[in-house]
């Protein structure tokens, strides 16, 4: 009797798997709800209508979600701002300024270094141009010192070589002078050796008149 009972229960159909039944085909009955059909019938239909249902348009272009798209978009938009503008930017702007004060620091620097340099040969080509017109002023200094050291040299070389041309030449007149009448004396005691000695004794005078007659002409 108790396995008679469970038959039955088993297949006598209930309110529960009815409704689940209908509910699973929308509403219109199926083969198999009152357990006297395929048992596998209702897993079918139910995969049927879960296909039907999935075969709609792709979600982000369904237009039942776009209000929830651009509320996410907004979210994600704001936040992605405050992440920008509170930490991206402030830092790039920080790196840009440190660059712009470096190059700045850069260029001054060497407008500096710029300046120094110009400074430094307009220094030394002011030293140069000194140098040059102090060696120029000492030259002609010291060229003017020596010309006339030398002209006053060459006068006194002249003056004393004239005074010894002059006393040489004074010398020399009276040595030739001397020598001349040396020569008169000479001429005339050899002629008067020669003469006594020819025709005899002949005064001293008469002979020496006779010389100096003859060494004018």
């Amino acid at each position: 009797m108790v396995t008679q009972a469970f038959a039955q229960e088993a297949v006598t159909p209930t309110e529960e798997n009815l409704d689940n039944a209908i509910d699973a085909t929308h509403g219109e009955p199926v083969v198999g709800a009152t357990g006297h059909d395929n048992p596998t019938a209702g897993t079918h239909a139910t995969t049927a209508a879960s296909e039907e249902h999935g075969s709609g348009v792709f979600p982000p272009f369904d237009p039942a979600t776009f209000p929830s798209q651009l509320l996410w978009l907004t979210i994600t938009f704001a936040l992605l701002y405050l992440l920008m503008s509170r930490v991206a930017l402030p830092r790039i702007g920080g790196i840009l300024e440190n660059r712009k004060a470096l190059i700045d620091a850069d260029l001054a620097a060497a407008d500096a270094s710029r300046q120094k340099t110009d400074a430094a040969i307009a220094a030394y080509e002011a030293a140069l141009a000194e140098a040059k017109s102090k060696a120029q002023g000492i030259a002609n200094t010291s060229r003017e010192s020596i010309q006339a050291d030398l002209a006053a040299k060459r006068s006194a070389v002249e003056a004393d070589l004239t005074s010894k041309v002059t006393a040489a030449e004074a010398r020399i007149s009276a040595t030739k002078t001397e020598a001349l009448t040396h020569v008169d004396e000479i001429a005339a005691d050899t002629a008067q050796t020669v003469v006594t000695q020819l025709i005899g004794d002949i005064p001293t005078d008469s002979i020496r008149a006779a010389v100096a007659k003859a060494s004018k002409e």
